[in-house]
C-alpha cells in the first residue's frame, strides 16, 4: 500500500514538472532590432550590396521635389556603423544630386533616382558614370528602381510634386523602362497604379510587385501587361518592398508605422510595428536582416528577420 502510494506521488510530481516545463517552453522569437543609427538627413532609401557587404543610404536633405543640389549618399556597415556620412555628395567631384530616392546596384554601378533623372555612380569610388534625363517625358517624382529579367531598369514615377507649399499630384502615374542603351519607354501608366512607389522583381511568378502610396492595393505587373493586377489589399501608404529568400515579401507602410509580410496566400500580416515613416527598405541577404530608413527622424534601423 505504501509502495503504491509512493509510486503515485512520484508519478504526480513528474506530471506536474513536465507540465510546468511545457508551459514555460519559449515561444518562437519574432523580429528584433539590432541597430539604430542616426546622422542622416531625410533618409529615403537603403540598398544592400552583398559584394561590398555594405548598405547605401540615400539622403534627400531638403524638400523631395526641389533641385537644390545638396542630396547625398551615405554608406552604412552591416552592423549599423556609419562608414561615410556623404560617400557621394551633390556639388562635389562633378556629382549632380538633388533629392535622391530609390537605388539599385547593377555590377559596379549604383543607380539612383533623382526627381526627373536617373544617375549612375561607381559603387566603389562614388564617381559619377552616367546620368539619364526623364524631363522630356514629363517625369514628376521618380521614386524606386528595380532591375528586370531583361537587364533593364524599371522605375516608378509616383506622379506627385512636393515643395515648400505642400504636395500636389500633377501625374501621370507610371512605371518607366530604362534600357541598357539608355532608351526610355513607358512600361505602364494610369490612375490604377495609385501613386506607384516601391517596386521589386518576383522571379518565381515572373512579375514585378508594385506597391503604391495612395491606395491600399498591392499590385502584380508583368512587362507587356496593359494594367497591373491586384494581389491583395491592406492599409496603403506603402513605400518599400523586398523579396525574401523564402518567397515572401516585406512591405513598409506609413499608414500605421509598420512592416508587413506578404505570403504565398496573398495575405498581409503585420510583422514589425512602431517604425514611424518607414521609407524604402533594404535587405541584407547575408544575415537575413532588413534596414528601415526612418524618413522623418533621420535614422536607419536594422532588424533581424526570423
Amino acid at each position: 500500500m505504501h509502495r503504491l502510494r509512493a509510486v503515485t506521488v512520484v508519478h504526480l510530481v513528474l506530471v506536474l514538472t513536465l507540465g510546468s516545463c511545457a508551459r514555460k517552453a519559449p515561444e518562437p522569437q519574432g523580429p528584433s532590432r539590432v541597430a539604430a543609427t542616426a546622422g542622416f538627413r531625410t533618409p529615403e532609401s537603403v540598398r544592400y550590396d552583398a559584394d561590398l557587404d555594405i548598405y547605401f543610404v540615400s539622403n534627400i536633405n531638403g524638400v523631395p521635389s526641389v533641385k537644390d543640389g545638396d542630396g547625398f549618399i551615405s554608406r552604412l556597415g552591416p552592423d549599423g556603423a556609419l562608414l561615410d556620412t556623404a560617400f557621394i555628395r551633390g556639388g562635389v567631384n562633378g556629382v549632380v544630386l538633388n533629392a535622391p530616392k530609390g537605388m539599385t546596384v547593377v555590377g559596379d554601378t549604383l543607380w539612383v533616382t533623382d526627381i526627373d533623372a536617373v544617375r549612375g555612380f561607381d559603387k566603389r569610388s562614388g564617381a559619377p558614370v552616367a546620368s539619364v534625363a526623364f524631363a522630356a517625358l514629363g517625369a514628376q517624382f521618380l521614386n524606386d528602381v528595380a532591375t528586370g529579367p531583361d537587364g533593364a531598369l524599371y522605375i516608378t514615377d509616383t506622379g506627385i510634386h512636393i515643395d515648400s507649399t505642400g504636395m500636389s499630384h500633377p501625374g501621370p502615374d507610371r512605371v518607366f523602362r530604362l534600357g541598357a542603351d539608355h532608351t526610355i519607354t513607358t512600361a505602364v501608366r494610369g490612375d490604377t497604379l495609385g501613386g506607384p512607389n516601391g517596386i521589386t522583381w518576383d522571379a518565381a511568378a515572373g512579375r514585378f510587385i508594385v506597391v503604391p502610396f495612395a491606395v491600399g492595393s498591392v499590385f502584380g505587373w508583368a512587362p507587356g501587361d496593359s494594367l497591373p493586377a491586384v494581389i491583395t489589399t491592406g492599409p496603403g501608404g506603402y513605400d518599400g518592398v523586398e523579396r525574401l529568400a523564402d518567397g515572401r515579401f516585406l512591405i513598409s507602410s506609413w499608414t500605421d508605422s509598420s512592416l508587413y509580410l506578404l505570403d504565398a496566400t496573398a495575405t498581409l500580416v503585420r510583422y514589425i510595428a512602431g517604425v514611424p515613416s518607414p521609407a524604402d527598405i533594404g535587405l541584407d541577404t547575408r544575415r537575413n536582416r532588413v534596414a528601415i530608413p526612418i524618413f522623418t527622424e533621420d535614422r536607419v534601423e536594422i532588424w533581424e528577420i526570423r
